[in-house]
């Protein structure tokens, strides 16, 4: 969406309370009157309480993000984990069978898909154990998402993440002229970085991949974790599903590593080349957020989310943490010796 738009009625301001009950009440999902707005900033997601006593979760997709196949191909992964008695929220079957709905709301056309209310908390990642299972859960995840590749979702990698990010950033000319080229020489210097450490660790084994998996989508219960908001779901490496759940110096990271990998590689191998994207990776991000946020400017949730994006401090701040991270990606990877 343009910037230049920013005035203009946004998509998502059609979707009143009313309208959320009548979309669901269409699906056989009559609500009572009682609905929250979740935290979401990408799509728009309610939780509905139910004549019936019960409650679900309502996701409106963001309008012109992901195609009809895109969406049903995240809807199938979602359901293969559910099958293969993985931990992960999937969609529940409407009355037609299928797992997403299309609705007109004041002649805008929305797609949206219905969920069962899950809750948990966060996990303990300073806890070996916990990092232990989350390494067998995440091992579990990607032995499923190995068994076949997604045909329309995108694949992670340095020209999707991060070398279009760019273009599309520079196209939408939002970066202050005083920022704009030390800012884009950093990004530049990254992004050959990455470019020489993606080429280094090839050939990749790409498999399907929660694409998103930090801390705030794994919900811990007593049974242990479980998954939400395959939203970012993506062909890449598997290193993409574990190296968030990593932090602090890079002796405090090994360990952490270790105990992922502990779990993990009893479920999934790993191919130890793959330490060498951990800060590509994150560098990756990083770029790829500055796009997001740009491209959703529109979108009235974002100005107040990130008042602070745009502003000369932001991109002071983003060429100074683009240039650490062009020197953490000189730093030799994770010593891959111990894991065997």
């Amino acid at each position: 969406m343009n910037p230049a738009d920013a005035g203009a009625q946004h998509p998502y301001e059609r979707l009143t309370p009313q309208a959320v009950l009548d979309a669901l009440d269409a699906v056989g999902q009559r609500g009572d009157g009682r609905l929250i707005q979740l935290n979401s900033y990408e799509n728009r997601v309610f939780q509905v309480m139910l004549e019936d006593g019960g409650a679900v979760v309502a996701k409106f997709y963001r309008p012109g993000r992901w195609s009809d196949a895109q969406i049903l191909e995240e809807h199938a992964f979602a359901l293969a984990l559910a099958a293969a008695d993985v931990p992960v929220v999937a969609p529940l079957l409407l009355p037609d069978g299928g797992t997403l709905a299309h609705v007109q709301i004041d002649g805008h056309p929305f797609r949206h898909a219905i969920y069962p209310r899950r809750s948990g908390h966060g996990p303990e990642l300073d806890d070996p154990e916990t990092l232990r299972w989350l390494g067998r859960f995440i091992g579990r995840l990607h032995a499923v998402g190995a068994e076949q590749a997604f045909v329309h979702r995108r694949t992670l990698n340095a020209e999707t993440f991060g070398h279009a990010a760019l273009r599309r950033l520079l196209a939408l000319d939002m970066i202050p002229p005083a920022q704009l080229s030390g800012w884009q020489r950093a990004c530049e210097q990254a992004l050959a970085a990455i470019d020489g450490a993606f080429t280094g660790a090839q050939p990749l084994r790409q498999l399907r991949l929660h694409g998103d998996c930090h801390p705030g989508n794994i919900l811990w219960r007593d049974e242990g974790p479980h998954v939400v908001d395959l939203d970012d779901a993506c062909m890449g490496p598997a290193i993409q599903d574990l190296w968030m759940l990593l932090s602090g110096t890079p002796e405090a990271m090994r360990g952490q590593l270790a105990a992922v990998l502990e779990g993990y590689r009893q479920f999934s191998r790993f191919d130890a080349r793959e330490l060498a994207l951990i800060e590509p990776l994150r560098t990756l991000r990083m770029i790829h957020h500055s796009a997001w946020i740009a491209e959703r400017w529109s979108d009235p949730a974002f100005p107040a989310a990130f008042p602070w994006f745009g502003t000369g401090g932001y991109w002071g701040q983003q060429t100074t943490q683009l240039n650490e991270q062009i020197e953490a990606m000189a730093e030799p990877p994770l010593d891959p010796a111990w894991l065997d």
